[in-house]
């Protein structure tokens, strides 16, 4: 076996870990690590794209019903006379489609849980300290090593970060235990201190879905430990890294990307021989150096994430909600609303969540069942689809809690939703915009062409669902800004070529409305290439990887070759 390095640059360990909580022998314990590596530019060449502020504020949050914006409408609650109801805050009162009917933006390809997966995924290979928008083409520093290494679950590892760890050395601390129903789970909280998670990354804490997927893999971690009683840490941690580098390429990216692909990456997989036994065969990435990121994936291509985010999730089936809100907002009684204004009605994260929160993930994976468009009869005990790659962002998208200002109806405008803060942008889609500028990233259309891709007319650049409504409503990016002719923001471009392919396949269905809507989609041409690429680039420069594995070995866990997100979730006890 060869040993795992561990040291890791974690300038943002003083507020991932809480240190200035903990004792002092543990905070002399967890020195800041060198840097390892940067941003860059696949498509230096190209020029930087450049948009009005304007048509990009325009694009983001729309001018009304007339000219809607990436941000979505939200459903509401409203009385008799149409007119929005409130809470004591005087924001208004978020409803759902109940489940037990068709929600047209579902995405019967991929299941909810994988959009937390990929978040785990970003946070364990990027991380910028300075999220400023200011600096055109300051790309920064990557505090992350660039490797699926987990960095961001093992932190520096047990000798230098002891308080992550059980007694043991071995195996990972975890919080207190969750409860379904009032009845124990296999389920626990993060080790907390003042509500303050004790983890590698205090971004893994910043919703309750991404919380509990870290503990997904901490349990993971555990389960091989107490199967591999005389194993070192060292030997622990390159087992488990093996089995998740393997779940990303023979699941998540096939799921994502297609399996044509992630195939022509690595030929192996196709004739059903494991990731690592042949060389891939990369382009985009092949002068990309070990610990080097690209700005394409980093700040745009992966990004796609956020527009698969629901509105609101079950967490399990034993949540029913308050008799109040069962009575008044049936819909979304028992769901939570990935975030909310009011503490216990959304899964903002950075704090100690109710103990019965415990996820039943049989709800996010297909751990029990196949997610089809039929379990909608099941009601509470479906699997959850992620919402369809599109270019729209569901509402409380555009409140970011770290944004938004709370606390009284004077933190809301005039119409019901949270003001953001004084110099700050809570609006994700408009984040993501100007970050993209920022970062100089070239336009969809010039990354396309330099792929030897051509790239999508104006006009079918369009802004909106993915829905059969959509297909008439949606409009052209042109129609936000004439700055958007002929060039478009790369991740916006990810997003509507993504759109473009689902809608191709919708207009050509001979189906009615249900069936062209429960059409499954992923990432098209340009995205899905950017993404699987770079995720094989990262593991074949790094000489640990699973891509550098001897050939004879396959995953200890799931049916030979195969190895996904359910067998892992089986294997840490919670599927």
């Amino acid at each position: 076996m060869q040993r795992r390095h561990f040291l890791k640059s974690l300038a943002s360990l003083p507020v991932a870990c809480a240190l200035t909580h903990l004792p002092h022998a543990a905070v002399a314990k967890a020195a800041p690590f060198p840097q390892t590596g940067g941003y860059r530019s696949l498509f230096a060449h190209l020029p930087a794209a450049q948009f009005a502020e304007a048509d990009l504020i325009r694009l983001a949050n729309g001018t009304g019903p007339d000219l809607p914006g990436m941000s979505a409408a939200p459903e509401i609650l409203s009385d008799t006379n149409a007119a929005p109801l409130r809470n004591a805050q005087g924001e208004v009162i978020l409803s759902a489609t109940p489940e037990t009917q068709p929600d047209d933006e579902e995405n019967y390809g991929i299941p909810a849980g994988y959009t937390y997966l990929g978040q785990f995924v970003d946070h364990d290979i990027t991380f910028k300290a300075d999220d400023a928008f200011a600096d055109k083409g300051q790309a920064g520093v990557n505090h992350r090593t660039s490797r699926f290494d987990l960095d961001s679950l093992y932190g520096a590892g047990p000798g230098l970060q002891p308080f992550l760890y059980a007694a043991d050395g071995r195996s990972l601390a975890r919080g207190r235990a969750l409860t379904q129903g009032g009845r124990p789970s296999a389920s626990f909280d993060h080790p907390r201190i003042d509500g303050v998670a004790v983890i590698g990354d205090k971004r893994n804490d910043e919703n309750v879905l991404v919380s509990q997927m870290h503990g997904v893999f901490a349990g993971f971690h555990n389960a091989l430990a107490q199967d591999r009683p005389k194993a070192s840490f060292e030997e622990l941690r390159q087992r488990v890294t093996w089995h998740y580098q393997w779940m990303l390429l023979t699941d998540f990216l096939p799921r994502l990307c297609g399996d044509k692909v992630v195939h022509r990456l690595l030929p192996s997989l196709a004739d059903g021989r494991g990731p690592h036994c042949a060389r891939s065969h990369r382009s985009l990435t092949a002068d990309l150096r070990p610990g080097e990121m690209p700005l394409e994936f980093s700040d745009a291509a992966y990004r796609y994430g956020h527009s698969a985010i629901r509105s609101v999730y079950r967490l399990n089936a034993q949540m029913h909600g308050t008799p109040e809100e069962r009575r008044r907002n049936p819909a979304a009684a028992g769901r939570k609303f990935i975030f909310a204004a009011v503490d216990q009605a959304g899964l903002n994260g950075n704090r100690a969540f109710p103990e019965e929160w415990a996820i039943d993930w049989s709800l996010f994976f297909e751990t029990r069942r196949a997610m089809t468009p039929d379990q909608i009869a099941l009601g509470a005990l479906k699997v959850q689809p992620s919402y369809k790659i599109d270019t729209s962002l569901v509402n409380p998208l555009a409140f970011l809690p770290d944004f938004s200002q709370t606390g009284s109806p004077a933190a809301t405008n005039a119409e019901g939703f949270a003001k953001p803060k004084p110099g700050a942008i809570a609006n994700l889609a408009l984040r993501n915009l100007m970050r993209g500028q920022a970062s100089g990233l070239a336009s969809g259309q010039d990354v396309a062409r330099a792929m030897g891709i051509d790239p999508l007319a104006d006009e079918d650049l369009r802004v909106g669902k993915a829905t059969v409504d959509g297909l008439a409503t949606n409009r052209s990016i042109v129609d936000y800004g004439d700055s958007f002719r002929g060039q478009a923001p790369l991740w916006f471009y990810v997003l509507a070529e993504a759109q473009y392919t689902w809608c191709r396949r919708a207009r050509a269905h001979g189906g009615g409305d249900l069936a062209k809507n429960t059409m499954p989609g992923r990432l098209g041409p340009v995205g899905g290439r950017l993404v699987a690429e770079t995720f094989v680039a990262l593991m074949e420069l790094d000489p640990d990887s699973v891509l550098h594995a001897p050939r004879r070995w396959q995953p200890d866990y799931g049916q030979g070759p195969r190895f996904g997100m359910v067998d892992l979730i089986r294997t840490a006890g919670l599927g």
